[in-house]
């Protein structure tokens, strides 16, 4: 008999997982993972939680622990609060300071949940790790998930395509209302539990107060961008997204504004008025690429963002190993610091981190 260690959370996902594996006849093993310690991490700024008698990740254990007692499977618990810090928490923060847009949820996938989880459940004997992922494989693709609206693909495409090497995804083939249909069938005491949501590991904060934890506020200029006039103080970078309309900053402005650029080496926020114009762009430049594929096509489709619409593109592989991205038509709010997903058809093929943004040959000297 196969011997399986799943990925617990204390969620539905997971546990339906563990239930599909069970019945399929592996030996099933569960295992808890502790990423991040409120304490520990001085996070008290913008935590909602923080007066509450026990924390969400002690809860889900609990959940995970009880789940595991249902299905009649041990459960291990293994903290990885250090090896989060180091490796998903410190980029976020340095991301954060350039004033770029970083996404935590692809850092978790590379380095904690296909990498340290993996080693530990190695320990265990595990024959193959699972997770309660939306996604498929296929020998050595990685394929998108039956349910659309939950295909969680775009985190999973920084993993490097060795490390996908005995992983299963139980629900890849179930849409989400399936899943919950399953719980509830089986009587899984966490089958009408709401989804987890805000920062991987983290959950939910008051993103401004919490990043308060950890950087300063650099207050800076905002300016114009057509008149290049200081038209009010940022209070730094990282608290405003490429897009954003609200809470800029600007009082008693009534005028539509909305942010479409940064410059983190002058500090300085690009605010435009009117219409969109300043968020669209026609190309841009990829770095840090990693293909989970062997194919290297001309064309295929790209996501700038999860849930995202997939764009056509054309590929222009440069001697250096970054990827200019040229795309079919414009997209709205690409930006430096986001991951780029590449895809062929059902097919992820891996992703690159986007470094400049072009429109009709140039760059936009505003998002720097």
């Amino acid at each position: 008999m196969k011997k399986v260690v799943v990925g617990m959370s204390g969620g539905v996902d997971s546990a339906v997982a563990a239930y599909l594996l069970k019945k399929d006849g592996y030996d099933v093993i569960g295992l808890f993972m502790r990423n991040w310690d409120s304490n520990v991490n001085g996070d008290f700024l913008g935590n909602p939680n923080d007066p509450n008698d026990i924390c969400p990740q002690e809860q889900d254990y609990n959940d995970a622990l009880k789940v595991c007692k249902q299905l009649d499977i041990p459960l291990h618990r293994v903290d990885f609060i250090k090896e989060y810090w180091d490796y998903v928490f410190k980029y976020f923060l340095e991301e954060l300071e350039k004033g770029r847009t970083p996404n935590p949820d692809m850092l978790c996938n590379k380095y904690i949940k296909f990498d340290a989880f993996v080693k530990e459940a190695r320990k265990l004997g595990a024959d193959y790790i699972a997770t309660g992922h939306y996604a498929r494989t296929k020998g050595s693709k990685l394929l998108r998930a039956k349910d659309v609206n939950k295909d969680q693909t775009y985190f999973l495409a920084d993993v490097p395509a060795e490390n996908f090497k005995d992983v299963l995804f139980p629900i890849g083939d179930y849409d989400k209302s399936e899943v919950r249909q399953i719980a509830k069938e089986q009587n899984l005491i966490i089958a009408d539990k709401k989804d987890s949501t805000g920062i991987c590991f983290i959950g939910e904060r008051n993103f401004q107060k919490f990043v308060e934890n950890y950087l300063k506020p650099n207050p800076g200029d905002i300016v114009d961008v057509e008149t290049k006039k200081v038209i009010g103080t940022h209070q730094g970078l990282m608290n405003y997204t490429i897009g954003q309309r609200r809470n800029v900053g600007l009082s008693g402005d009534s005028e539509r504004h909305y942010v479409c650029g940064k410059d983190s080496k002058k500090n300085v926020l690009y605010i435009a008025y009117g219409d969109s114009k300043y968020l669209y762009s026609d190309e841009c430049l990829i770095e840090n690429v990693n293909f989970i594929s062997s194919k290297r096509p001309s064309f295929c489709t790209a996501k700038f963002r999860y849930r995202g619409e997939d764009h056509p593109v054309i590929l222009e592989y440069l001697e250096d190993g970054n990827i200019k991205v040229k795309y079919e038509g414009l997209a709205k709010s690409v930006t430096p610091g986001q991951a780029c997903v590449l895809y062929l058809g059902e097919e992820c093929l891996g992703c690159g981190f986007i470094s400049k943004v072009y429109k009709d040959g140039k760059e936009l000297w505003y998002l720097k």
